[in-house]
Parts: C-alpha cells; sequence; structure tokens
C-alpha cells in the first residue's frame, strides 16, 4: 500500500455552535453531512466538544458502539444507566462500550458528584465545574455486535510524564500487556503523548493512521506543520516522524488495521 497523507485543517471541520456547546467534528456528524467524508479507517467520530459550565449532553441512547472520551480541561461527569458514574478528568482515561444498548449522559457539572460548591453560587477561585469543560470524543465500532455494555477507566498522567507514546485503547492482541484500557475492537489502538518541547517521536507503521493535533503544534514528516486541531489522514503509514514546536504538543493517534470501507 503507497503512503498517503491527507492533511486537514482545523478550520476545514464542521462547526456545531448552540450556546452551551461549542463543537467541531472532523467527520460527517449530526446534521453536517458529507458522503465523503464519513469516517477514515475504524474511526467514525472525532468531536473536539466545550461544553459551559452547568450544562451538557442530556441522557441519550447509543447502541454497538466503543466510545473513548479524552478531557483536555475541566471535568466532565458521566452517568449511565449500567449504573456508572464519575468525573473524567484530564489525564483519565475512559472508555464505554454501548453493545447492546445504553443510555448516558455527560454534563459539567461536577459539584453534583464531588459535593465541592456549586458554581453558581461559589467564587471564582472556588467554582466546580465553574469553567469550560474541553475533551475529545472519538468513536469506533467494535469488531463484534450485541456485545454486553461495559465501562472501564484508569488514570493514566503517570505514564504520559514519562514521555513517549502512552496506549490509551486498544484491542490489538500485541497492546495486552500495555494498554491503559481495552476496546471490543481488534484492529485498532488509540495512543497519546505529551511531547516537550522540540522532542521527536515516531508515529506507527499502519494501514491507518489518524493524527490529531489536541494542543500546540507539531511537525510531521512529508506533511509539514500542524497546528491545534489540525489532524492527518496517513494511510500506509511507515512510520513518520513528528517534532513538537517550542511549546509542546499533545498528540492523539489512531493505529488502525482494517477501514470500514
Amino acid at each position: 500500500m503507497a503512503s498517503t497523507i491527507d492533511l486537514r485543517r482545523a478550520d476545514q471541520r464542521f462547526h456545531t455552535r448552540a450556546g452551551w456547546l461549542d463543537s467541531k467534528h472532523s467527520f460527517s456528524f449530526s446534521h453536517h453531512w458529507d458522503p465523503a467524508n464519513t469516517h477514515f479507517g475504524l474511526l467514525l467520530v472525532s468531536n473536539d466538544d466545550i461544553v459551559a459550565p452547568g450544562t451538557g449532553f442530556e441522557t441519550h441512547p447509543h447502541r454497538d458502539m466503543e466510545i473513548i472520551t479524552w478531557v483536555l480541561d475541566g471535568g466532565l461527569v458521566h452517568q449511565d444507566s449500567e449504573g456508572h458514574n464519575g468525573v473524567i478528568y484530564p489525564g483519565l482515561a475512559q472508555r464505554m462500550s454501548a453493545g447492546t444498548g445504553i443510555l448516558h449522559s455527560e454534563k459539567n457539572d461536577s459539584w453534583t458528584i464531588t459535593g465541592e460548591p456549586q458554581h453558581l453560587g461559589a467564587p471564582p477561585s472556588r467554582q466546580a465545574g465553574g469553567d469550560p469543560v474541553r475533551f475529545i470524543q472519538m468513536w469506533t465500532i467494535p469488531d463484534a455486535a450485541g456485545i454486553v455494555p461495559g465501562y472501564e477507566q484508569l488514570d493514566i498522567n503517570d505514564q504520559l510524564g514519562q514521555g513517549g507514546w502512552t496506549t490509551l485503547a486498544s484491542g490489538m492482541s500485541k497492546h495486552s500487556n500495555q494498554r491503559a484500557i481495552g476496546i471490543r475492537q481488534k484492529h485498532a489502538a488509540l495512543h497519546v503523548a505529551r511531547i516537550r518541547p522540540n522532542e521527536t517521536l515516531e508515529l506507527a507503521t499502519a494501514p491507518f493512521v489518524h493524527l490529531y493535533v489536541a494542543r500546540g503544534e507539531a511537525a510531521v514528516e512529508g506533511a509539514g506543520l500542524l497546528h491545534e486541531g489540525d489532524a492527518l489522514r496517513i494511510t500506509g503509514a511507515e512510520g513518520q516522524r513528528v517534532t513538537a514546536g517550542p511549546d509542546g504538543a499533545e498528540l492523539l493517534q489512531w493505529e488502525m488495521n482494517a477501514t470500514l470501507d
């Protein structure tokens, strides 16, 4: 497979603005539809969301989907019909398997679980959930339909602090002893890195690699300089090198051995 690199700039993404929500979509989502941009490899959704304090996504259903949420700023409260609840914060890897069907909500109202002061009546320095929460939510299909719904989370801040790529989630057998959390998709893995200024790492060698610059900027071999919100879709990836800018970068990399096409 010949290597091709498709650079998608941040301002090319679909944009939803709903007062309480500022969401940018890498692929067709909701009322944004482009038949030529429905997925890449096995990745169907990659949304960069900012949710205002005291608001969020009300309870809604999902089915037959592996959903991974990665928080960049603030705290996001997850609650679902299987009894799982908690605050997702930066460095906490979280996965929800929708399987045969699950209901969940996601809100910027951490005081409802932590017991800290509600933002409406607390001074700015003590507001719990008083700031917007920003998170990346990514969906991939499972490799089997109708699985039992599930949930998994793990704090990986220590691993991230050691440098290099950390395998955030994977269903690949080669990551069985080094992944933070599992997904029910044997052809996909998600890696994250907080790269120090001017540090260089290598991307995966895989049929499909999706790289997203969550923070900062980074230069990628064969693609040039990427800024925050930019993404690369690499077919036939050959371990291209990526170098952080002068302020460092936070990167999310999907490694995939199959596609929906």
